[in-house]
């Protein structure tokens, strides 16, 4: 399988929802077995609420700040981030041309 950017930029947003009153700024690339590939590109505030799956976020462009329970971990283009399943997250104080390949694996309830 393969997938581009150039590909699945154009088709965001998708329409608003109550949860995500700005547009929804996240598009499933593709999925096999328990993966699933998305692209993330939150604009204004980051709503989201925590998985039932483990997650790696890999930064693609931007910088910011993703809050993991009460921790803060500052990124950049370039890096590789871990989220538990199960555990609350969000991103702040993010750029406006954030680009995150978002990956969700595993068992529910995380490995």
């Amino acid at each position: 399988m393969k997938i581009s950017l150039s590909e699945l930029l154009p088709k965001l947003p998708l329409p608003a929802t109550e949860k995500w009153p700005e547009g929804v700024w996240d598009i499933e690339a593709f999925k096999h077995g328990t993966m699933s590939l998305l692209l993330f590109t939150p604009r204004g505030k980051d709503y989201q609420t925590c998985h039932k799956q483990d997650e790696i976020y890999i930064i693609i462009k931007g910088k910011g700040d993703l809050v993991i329970e009460d921790k803060v971990f500052s990124f950049n283009s370039g890096d590789a981030l871990f989220v538990p399943a199960g555990k609350n997250h969000h991103f702040e104080n993010f750029s406006s041309d954030l680009l995150i390949w978002a990956i969700f694996y595993g068992p529910k309830g995380g490995e």
